[in-house]
């Protein structure tokens, strides 16, 4: 009886680890290169930052690019959002896909508008960013362009500290 339980335990445990919840929808909004909103059938609105891909900031060369080609490709279009966890801030990380097979992460890292996560890079994503960065696309066009969390890190740097 323990076996079959604990076998049960593990399933549940793995199917949800998959994805945590899934929503179908439509995006509404484009908040940067890698975040969306989406508005579910029930007209809930959800923020969902697409996983394991970082885009240029806003203020970085680039970043605005970015958010353009993510609305041009992804605004107004029915997504169906897999639910992956949450980043350490909070923000709900997803694999979105437009209209069942497009997936926006591939289209970004194509263009050569962002980079595969910093930590653990996802292994199917990273050739299509080395390709870009190869033929010099985009954000690749620069020698030696900022990576988004060290653009970060050296924003919070400059920070005044409060005391």
């Amino acid at each position: 009886m323990k076996p079959l339980l604990l076998f049960f335990i593990c399933l549940i445990i793995f199917h949800t680890g998959y994805a945590l919840e899934e929503i179908t929808g439509k995006v509404v909004s484009v908040i940067d290169g890698n975040t969306i909103e989406v508005k579910s059938g029930d007209n809930e609105v959800h923020q969902i930052v697409l996983k394991e891909i970082d885009c240029p900031e806003l203020t970085q060369e680039f970043g605005e690019d970015a958010k353009k080609y993510l609305e041009k490709i992804i605004l107004n279009k029915k997504v169906t959002v897999s639910i992956q966890g949450k980043d350490r801030w909070g923000n709900r990380l997803a694999i979105v896909l437009i209209n069942g097979n497009v997936d926006p992460r591939v289209a970004l890292l194509k263009e050569g508008l962002a980079w595969t996560s910093e930590k653990n890079p996802n292994p199917d994503l990273e050739p299509y960013r080395s390709t870009a960065q190869q033929k010099g696309k985009g954000l690749w066009q620069q020698e030696n362009p900022t990576p988004p969390w060290t653009y970060r890190r050296q924003q919070t740097m400059l920070q005044p500290k409060s005391s």
